[in-house]
């Protein structure tokens, strides 16, 4: 197989269409590619690095840990998968995504000493991140684990600290299919000596032993760190780090009462790194209230109500389920676009009590589960209309059609189709909280 020749031009969309014809298979999981080339870049080694692990929750961690290293007045640089609309949010200096040249500019510098070793798009847009940020002279890496960790391409460069912000199925075809084999892989990331906080509780047994046996410094949630309150009626939420005295916060900007654990396992890694008077209350208060992430519970206004999320396995859409129940008491309309390999019951049952109607899409991904099918298999599941759209777009004209201006239309089921509705909603919404740009989900769950 000949290996088309990179671009010469300076067109990120040109680079981005070649890289996906590095490799015949979107995932190829090994660290030694990414190791070989990394060692030939020789890129000097910022002030901290740490990663993000886990299910769920991985984007918004790493996005508070920013935001709290920013804070602390540092040159922040984070590195996030998959991205909603652009590929250039996946890669962020000092809160401002890299531009087209700039990202541009890494893929030629990777691409210059990459020779014969063969690197999928992930790799390969691990490798240009790192460049760039170098380039920028970012002093904190905040980097997002693709997927698992141990054999992830971000693995590759060692963390002074991780989150892993919890474990359940998701990916079971390449992680395992029961909880303590994908914790194992998640526990790649640990590195003897390095805080690792575990987010949820209880942990899998597999975390602790593998901290265990790495030497690494273990973090639990309820052990060495607690966080309390963030009850109807109660403002606020306390945390505490260790035996020291709670400290009041307030509830993070990002929907879902989850939120509240991402943010305290993001001050548990920042605080066991950095201390625990570098950043008062109202610091911290300042940078979780500015995080913002498309997608993410996001909620819009046009001429009807939208909340549009990127789950798309069973503990997301439990998450959902629970913003749903305490959140809207109206009507809801639900636009499903899924991935074939997910677990589509797991996906969809927690969503029965609360939706009221189904519209089937195909998402735009060679991986896709056809809306037909996808519609008879909600059918079987759910005693409650289910329509089939054609596109995307025509979902989004359906659920208005069934909808009343005081209802909620729901977006979920995969980047693939949370990604081209923002697209569509974004420019005539009243109010977002979020960004929005231009549709290209590769590598998208």
């Amino acid at each position: 197989m000949v290996t088309p020749v990179a671009p010469q031009s300076a067109n990120l969309a040109e680079w981005l269409n070649w890289l996906e014809t590095l490799s015949p298979r979107e995932i190829v999981l090994g660290l030694d590619r990414v190791q070989a080339v990394l060692s030939r870049l020789g890129l000097q080694r910022p002030k901290r690095v740490v990663t993000v692990a886990g299910t769920n929750g991985k984007g918004s961690t790493a996005a508070m840990l920013a935001a709290l290293y920013g804070a602390a007045g540092c040159k922040v640089a984070i590195y996030t998968s998959p991205h909603v609309s652009r590929f250039n949010e996946r890669m962020c200096v000092a809160d401002q995504m890299l531009s087209d040249s700039a990202i541009v500019n890494a893929f030629l510098k990777v691409e210059s000493v990459r020779q014969d070793v063969p690197l999928t798009y992930f790799e390969f847009g691990t490798l240009a991140a790192l460049v760039a940020f170098a380039e920028a002279r970012a002093e904190v890496y905040v980097l997002e684990v693709g997927l698992g960790g141990r054999l992830d391409a971000v693995n590759a460069i060692d963390p002074d600290g991780a989150v892993i912000c919890n474990v359940s199925l998701d990916h079971c075809d390449w992680l395992g299919a029961d909880v303590e084999s994908i914790a194992r892989e998640k526990a790649g990331v640990m590195r003897a000596g390095i805080p690792v906080v575990y987010g949820a509780s209880p942990a899998p047994q597999a975390i602790v032993d593998i901290a265990q046996s790495t030497g690494a410094n273990l973090l639990l949630a309820d052990r060495d760190f607690h966080l309390g309150g963030n009850e109807p009626g109660r403002p606020g939420w306390t945390f505490a780090f260790r035996d020291l005295a709670p400290i009041t916060l307030q509830v993070p900007a990002l929907a879902g009462k989850f939120q509240v654990r991402n943010a305290a396992g993001a001050l548990a890694l920042y605080q066991s790194l950095e201390g625990t008077d570098t950043l008062t209350p109202p610091a911290i208060d300042a940078a979780f209230s500015a995080v913002r992430l498309a997608g993410r519970m996001q909620r819009l206004d046009t001429t009807h109500r939208w909340l549009l999320d990127v789950g798309h396995n069973p503990a997301a859409a439990k998450a959902l389920a629970e913003e749903l129940a305490r959140s809207h008491a109206g009507n809801i309309t639900a636009i499903l676009g899924v991935l074939a390999d997910k677990d589509l019951t797991g996906l969809v049952q927690p969503l029965l009590p609360h939706v009221d109607s189904w519209i089937a899409v195909t998402p735009r991904a060679p991986r896709a589960l056809p809306a037909m099918e996808l519609a008879s298999r909600v059918a079987s599941l759910a005693e409650k209309p289910c329509w089939i759209a054609e596109s995307i777009e025509a979902a989004l004209t359906l659920a208005v059609d069934l909808s009343a201006q005081t209802d909620l239309i729901v977006v979920t089921g995969s980047f693939y189709t949370v990604g081209p509705a923002l697209d569509t909603l974004a420019p005539v919404a009243r109010s977002t909280l979020g960004y929005t740009r231009d549709a290209d989900t590769k590598g998208a769950s």
